[in-house]
């Protein structure tokens, strides 16, 4: 470990890596933006990475004339990326100049306190937490990007394309509004337009059961004291200690002894049987941080515990509330085994259970992946643009009394 707490080691080893892992990423990129095979090259990357690494250490003119060198490498066919035969030549130069361009600029980035003689530990440490970061970054990112840019670019393609060729995830912008001919034909032959009613509905009536049982049981763990408390309160969430799976027989057998069987009346009450638990363990929590003085101070006032509630503690609980409905109706909307073993009737599909029904031989896969992204994105704004709000709410009973 000494031996490489020399910047003459450490910034062509930490090159090395990171100009294979921007190899990798620019390669997967450019194949599905190009549909041309690009492949990363381990000992090249390796090499040119090593070099780029090693030029840092010597100033900014140094490391970007060595990325640039390894760009023109790359043009020529012996730089980190290699390409397939009939590659144009304005993806090469794309590919190749965002591969030395982000292998540089991460590179400048994580050897900024390096130098080309022996490293403190911290300044050792510091290079291998930045590449470390870096890379967990582009992982984390590529595993939730990549589907989902593979489901959208396979909505928007037609059958005869897909027949051409499955792996080709490049689009052809000159179709402009017959890109979307999937999406409209889900709408109009599938009948997505009621199952996204129907999963709307039933995510709103799901909250709202949910957060009528929550917010009492939660304010009686958090504020009552009877037999059973200490009990109650660590037990709530046991429920899901048992897999669904192991539960959807008897409740299969059970809906169906009672006529609650493909109905959507059965579906409202089973989905807050799964949300309760957790909704009452998330307002707990809240309610347990806010002063009970003020409470204390509308009962002396003459309110009873009720109208403390009402006017007092769900007030400036608003937070929190907003919070779990946001988290209950994204499960609700998102619940798929409960409405696959409950739910035949197609009049009455939620989003989830209608998406299972397009998996088929006799639908084009493009339909199938247009229906996955239209039960994703509207859930996915929504979440990314509550996310803020939703970490204010939770974290917000923490910092009360």
């Amino acid at each position: 470990m000494n031996a490489l707490r020399y910047g003459y080691v450490t910034a062509p080893v930490l090159g090395a890596l990171w100009c294979f892992v921007i190899a990798v990423t620019v390669a997967v990129a450019m194949s599905f933006a190009t549909g041309a095979p690009f492949r990363p090259s381990l000992i090249l990357s390796l090499i040119w990475g090593a070099g780029i690494g090693f030029a840092a250490l010597f100033g900014a003119v140094a490391l970007w004339g060595a990325a640039l060198a390894v760009a023109a490498l790359g043009i020529v066919g012996i730089g980190p990326m290699a390409s397939g035969d009939g590659t144009g030549l304005v993806a090469l130069a794309v590919g190749h100049g965002a591969l030395a361009l982000f292998t540089a600029l991460g590179v400048r980035k994580i050897l900024e306190e390096c130098r080309i003689g022996a490293l403190t530990r911290h300044e050792f440490e510091e290079a291998v937490i930045r590449f470390l970061t870096g890379f967990g970054y582009i992982f984390f990112t590529a595993i939730v990007l990549i589907p989902f840019y593979v489901m959208v670019m396979t909505s928007l393609k037609n059958q005869a394309e897909l027949m051409a060729n499955p792996l080709d995830f490049s689009i052809d912008l000159t179709q402009g509004w017959g890109l979307l001919r999937s999406y409209g034909e889900l709408m109009t032959e599938y009948g997505f337009g009621s199952y996204l009613w129907t999963s709307f509905y039933v995510s709103v009536l799901t909250v709202l059961i949910t957060l009528a049982f929550a917010i009492p049981g939660a304010y009686a763990v958090a504020r009552l004291r009877f037999r059973g408390q200490a009990l109650f309160s660590r037990s709530i969430l046991l429920i899901y200690m048992v897999p669904m799976i192991v539960l959807a027989l008897p409740i299969y057998i059970a809906f169906s002894m009672t006529g609650l069987r493909n109905t959507i009346f059965g579906i409202v009450i089973i989905y807050p049987v799964t949300t309760i638990p957790v909704a009452l363990y998330m307002l707990q929590g809240y309610f347990r941080g806010l002063p009970a003085e003020i409470e204390e101070a509308g009962l002396m006032d003459g309110l009873s515990r009720l109208k403390v509630i009402w006017k007092i503690t769900l007030p400036l609980s608003l937070p929190a509330l907003a919070s779990v409905s946001l988290y209950v109706f994204m499960i609700a909307w998102n619940e798929f085994l409960l409405a696959f073993m409950l739910l035949d009737d197609p009049s009455k599909f939620t989003l989830t259970r209608g998406i299972a029904s397009l998996n088929s031989s006799e639908v084009p896969r493009q339909h199938l992946m247009a229906g996955a992204v239209i039960a994703t994105v509207p859930i996915m704004v929504l979440f990314l643009g509550l996310e803020r709000f939703m970490t204010k709410g939770l974290t917000a009973g923490s910092v009360k009394g």
